[in-house]
């Protein structure tokens, strides 16, 4: 029997020993606006996790769910020539998790993870746990503490 991506996502949060817990929910988070409407927050509260390839290596970027990331802004901080949004495929490769439940956490394989400064807007802001019925609300510290991320603007949306 395998890990189910909840399970892996807890365990992994648990050893931090920050009490944070995976809410699984009835209602689709799959997009940011769907997991707006089931947790009832604003759209920019969803951290949402997207996955690029700069120069064929792995990047993640966490975001805000309201804000689009600037291709120039990732490309000036990875030092990259071409950047460009993973297929649905390499998402699932790469992470382990299926688009719309794709979480910064837990991954199979290290990379840089890049944090938007447009999160920082909220006191808390909810990442999917690994399904696109999942979500795990968190503080920016307690986000910057389980990711290992990187503070960076790549929104162009800095409002702290």
């Amino acid at each position: 029997m395998t890990i189910t991506e909840i399970a892996r996502v807890q365990k992994y949060i648990d050893g931090f020993g920050l009490g944070l817990k995976v809410m699984e929910l009835e209602d689709n988070t799959g997009t940011s606006e769907l997991a707006a409407a089931a947790l009832g927050v604003e759209v920019g509260q969803i951290a949402k996790t997207l996955l690029f390839m700069a120069d064929g290596s792995p990047v993640m970027v966490v975001a805000s769910g309201d804000v689009k990331i600037k291709g120039g802004r990732l490309k000036r901080l990875t030092g990259s020539a071409k950047v460009r949004m993973a297929d649905p495929e390499t998402v699932k490769r790469i992470t382990g998790y299926s688009v719309g439940g794709v979480c910064p956490l837990a991954l199979p394989e290290r990379m840089h993870i890049f944090l938007d400064l447009s999160m920082k807007r909220f006191p808390v802001v909810y990442a999917a746990a690994g399904t696109a019925r999942s979500a795990l609300p968190v503080d920016m510290d307690q986000l910057q503490i389980i990711t290992g991320g990187e503070w960076a603007d790549l929104s162009g949306e800095i409002q702290e």
